[in-house]
């Protein structure tokens, strides 16, 4: 889809590598998830504008999107509260893509997840460790990968896989890029970006998964609601 810079993201985008390997590792852990059942009700839960819908829906039998008010693009709305008047145990898998950080209450959060999650369902979210203020309209939370964990834990999932994108170097790059980046000039900023993002993907190597796990920018999480 022209303009979708999160499934789709260009070499001069700041955000290149991440965006790259959260797109790659929501894809592939949505295909685990579907891969034996096609028929499946996923609810996009904070959906925004849906980057990765053209790409899942035909995995599953019925894409919802839930979102605000402000969200035209949803088909479902909320309010700030993250409660929906969707019926318990209503979906097959829950989506929730660089979400949690912007809802007010992520405990509330994620009890609705699990509430119109079916027994068995699964939660596949994503969130950030290290990143900088992006209010969408709001921004509220970072974690550690053991608080991330607890809190998941804490509101009733078991927590299958739990995957680190971007180690503690390539994350601390991606921070002084952002810090610069907008003090340079427009014309400057893609050539800067593609330079550093070159850095940041070399710099990620130095750590191995299990310090990315610990240490990342963003967490990828499957978890299951228990049956």
């Amino acid at each position: 889809m022209k303009g979708n810079d999160r499934l789709y993201p260009s070499i001069f985008n700041p955000r290149y590598i991440s965006l790259s390997q959260l797109r790659d590792k929501t894809i592939k852990k949505t295909k685990e998830l579907t891969s034996p059942n096609k028929n499946l009700l996923l609810v996009d839960f904070g959906c925004g504008d849906m980057p990765y819908r053209e790409v899942i829906e035909p995995m599953v039998g019925k894409y919802l999107g839930v979102d605000l008010e402000m969200n035209p693009k949803a088909e479902h709305h909320i309010d700030f509260d993250s409660k929906t008047t969707l019926p318990e145990g209503y979906a097959d898998i829950v989506l929730s893509n660089q979400v949690l950080e912007h809802v007010d209450t992520p405990s509330g959060y994620l009890k609705e997840a699990l509430r119109i999650l079916k027994p068995g369902g699964s939660l596949l979210i994503s969130t950030h460790g290290y990143w900088f203020y992006h209010p969408t309209p709001n921004d509220y939370w970072r974690w550690t990968s053991t608080g991330l964990r607890k809190i998941i834990e804490t509101e009733g999932f078991e927590i299958q896989s739990f995957s680190g994108i971007m180690g503690l170097s390539a994350s601390g790059l991606q921070l002084f890029q952002d810090g610069i980046y907008v003090k340079l000039p427009k014309f400057i900023r893609p050539l800067f970006a593609m330079v550093m993002q070159t850095f940041i993907a070399l710099f990620n190597k130095i750590n191995t998964q299990e310090q990315r796990d610990r240490d990342g920018a963003i967490y990828l999480i499957v978890a299951r609601k228990p049956l």
